[in-house]
C-alpha cells in the first residue's frame, strides 16, 4: 500500500489522540492545512487497505474499569468459529491469533472486575473452552506509535 502525505501527517499527527470537538475532522482538516472531505477520503483509503485497522477511542483502563489478556486453546477446527463468536462482544478488542497452544488471545475491557468475571464466564460456557485470564499487574510501556515522517 503506497502512503501519501496527507496520510502520513495524519497518522503521525493523529495516531495517539484525535480532537474532541463536534467535528473532530474539520478540526483535523483545519490543522493540517486540507479540507474536511480529503481528511475523511484519507482515512477510508487507509482503512481500504490495510493500513490502519480502526479509528476510535482507546480508553485508559485503569481509569474507565477494568481489563485483561485473554488467551484460548482454541482447535484448530473451531478457530474461525470461536474468534467470530469472541469477536462479536463489543468488549472485545486486540484478537490474535499466535502460534501457540494458547493459539487466540484478545484483550477483554467492561466497567469493573465482576463484569470481565461475567463476561469470562459467559465465553467459557459459549465456546467450551476455559479462558487463561491475564490481568496487567504493571504498565512498563504503552505508547505504540509509529511515526511515518516524511520517507525523502
Amino acid at each position: 500500500m503506497q502512503i501519501d502525505a496527507l496520510s502520513r501527517r495524519l497518522i503521525d499527527r493523529y495516531q495517539h489522540g484525535m480532537p474532541l470537538c463536534a467535528e473532530p475532522y474539520r478540526a483535523m482538516a483545519e490543522e493540517l492545512g486540507c479540507s474536511e472531505g480529503e481528511v475523511l477520503t484519507c482515512l477510508e483509503h487507509l482503512q481500504e487497505g490495510g493500513g490502519l485497522s480502526r479509528i476510535g477511542p482507546v480508553f485508559e483502563h485503569s481509569r474507565a474499569g477494568a481489563s485483561t489478556l485473554v488467551a484460548l486453546a482454541v482447535p484448530e477446527a473451531r478457530l474461525e468459529q470461536v474468534a467470530a463468536r469472541i469477536n462479536a462482544f463489543p468488549e472485545v478488542n486486540h484478537n490474535y491469533l499466535r502460534e501457540h497452544r494458547y493459539n487466540l488471545w484478545f484483550v477483554l475491557t467492561g466497567p469493573d472486575r465482576p463484569h470481565i468475571d461475567r463476561l469470562l464466564a459467559e465465553i467459557e460456557a459459549d465456546t467450551g473452552l476455559t479462558p487463561l485470564d491475564l490481568p496487567m499487574l504493571h504498565a512498563f510501556r504503552i505508547d505504540l506509535g509509529f511515526p511515518l515522517g516524511d520517507p525523502s
